[in-house]
């Protein structure tokens, strides 16, 4: 894992077409752009463990 402290504006580049920019920070939280090709999926990690779940419930692999 790489941890990076970054500062307003600031931005983290992954591979050759993900830009990633600090855009606030504050009471604890901070928000993030992330400009990427549209073919690639971005999720919250909450919400792709839900689309995990909702799969294994369709296949039944979840009692």
């Amino acid at each position: 894992m790489l941890i990076l402290e970054r500062k307003l504006n600031e931005r983290i580049l992954i591979g050759d077409d993900i830009v990633v920019t600090l855009v606030a920070a504050r009471n604890g939280k901070v928000r993030l752009a992330v400009e990427a090709p549209r073919e690639v999926t971005i999720l919250r990690q909450e919400v792709f463990e839900r689309q995990q779940k909702a799969k294994e419930l369709a296949n039944g692999l979840v009692q």
